[in-house]
């Protein structure tokens, strides 16, 4: 069973966090990997820098821009992730947009994910039809979830589509703005959440978009499965580097 799948099985409130490969400093990935691991986090999503992140918001895009700088490149990544499987055990999930992923060629990267150790992918600008026309078989022959992505307008009609092609678990973006924005949850959100919940759909939901502390974390987390922290790690990463972590965690679930 894809690991994913496996930790969307646990009876907990799952925390997952999103960083930039490559970011702060180029060899920083897998020590940032093994320590999000050994302080608690369910899932990792490792971005994949690039130069055109349009579903990101400022802080991410910074972070993007200073990897790429840095000279991270998909085949770094992957060079870096080589080994990461003899020390880490939670889901892994790269985050990053279809253009790199062609240019390595979608099969050959793929075939490399499923060699590493990596359990599924996040590609925003993938649309659901051409996927499922052109890659589902290509993605599931070597193991790989495809995590799509839903908004506050996406329709029932498409989120059931979604849920019917999906095997692991929704995007549920809590707004339809860029990443980092917003200051907490209002009632719109708050709706959103339950209509979601209320279509009780196949695949578990897990809320991006705007989670940074305990509150909002608690708040996410209250109709869906779990919650995703991409700028407010990144952030914490800009001031702090690699380290203090703990800190960062323990402050999220309040442990």
């Amino acid at each position: 069973m894809n690991r994913i799948n496996q930790k969307l099985q646990e009876n907990k409130k799952l925390l997952s966090i999103y960083f930039s490969a490559g970011y702060p400093n180029l060899d920083d990935t897998v020590s940032i990997i093994e320590n999000l691991e050994k302080n608690g986090v369910d899932m990792i999503e490792i971005g994949l820098p690039f130069s055109d992140p349009l579903a990101d918001g400022p802080t991410i895009q910074e972070s993007s821009t200073a990897a790429l700088k840095n000279g991270m490149t998909t085949e770094v990544l992957f060079d870096q992730l080589k080994d990461i499987r003899k020390t880490v055990t939670i889901p892994l999930i790269i985050m990053g947009y279809f253009n790199p992923m062609l240019q390595y060629g979608v099969e050959a990267f793929c075939k490399k994910c499923q060699e590493i150790g990596v359990d599924g992918l996040i590609i925003p600008d993938l649309p659901v039809d051409v996927y499922n026309e052109q890659y589902k078989a290509t993605f599931e022959k070597y193991g790989l979830i495809n995590v799509f992505l839903i908004t506050p307008q996406t329709s029932n009609e498409r989120i059931h589509f979604i849920d019917s092609i999906s095997n692991g678990f929704i995007y549920m973006v809590s707004s339809a703005s860029v990443t980092g924005s917003g200051s907490g949850f209002g009632n719109e959100q708050t709706d959103y959440f339950k209509r979601i919940a209320e279509l009780n759909l196949n695949n578990p939901q897990i809320v991006g978009f705007g989670i940074k502390d305990h509150d909002t974390f608690t708040q996410a987390t209250k109709h869906a499965k779990g919650a995703i922290i991409g700028s407010a790690f990144i952030k914490h990463l800009t001031q702090h580097g690699a380290i203090k972590i703990d800190a960062f965690t323990k402050s999220i679930l309040k442990a």
